[in-house]
């Protein structure tokens, strides 16, 4: 386990306003309560809550990753997109807030943001 500092920065805050996530036009999720993790030099992701999915449309994948910072991974495929979903079930204690939610691929699903 490593930890987030000056060498690989690590944040997390709400994400203002409402966040829809469709796949194929169909919403699958919908939250005014998103997260925004920021790391390094990556791209910003967006976690939703679970309980604003609509888990009905997510089949529980065998695939896993491993990060350093935050634990290990668990994904979910989409109907014609595997592992497009993950989720950190048992975040490292330093990214906690991120558990219970999910983070989309966006080459698998269209994001919206408003206000």
């Amino acid at each position: 386990m490593k930890l987030p500092g000056p060498d690989h920065p690590i944040t997390i805050e709400p994400a203002p306003g409402r966040v829809i996530v469709k796949a194929g036009g169909t919403v699958i999720a919908d939250t005014t309560h998103a997260l925004e993790l920021r790391e390094a030099t990556y791209r910003p992701v967006l976690y939703i809550p679970r309980g604003d999915a609509k888990m009905a449309h997510y089949t529980r994948s065998t695939h896993s990753t491993h990060c350093p910072y935050k634990g290990d991974a668990s994904y979910f495929d989409l109907p014609g997109a595997p592992n497009a979903v993950w989720s950190y079930e048992t975040p490292f204690p330093a990214m906690a807030a991120i558990r219970d939610h999910l983070a989309f691929y966006p080459n698998h699903v269209t994001i919206e943001r408003a206000a």
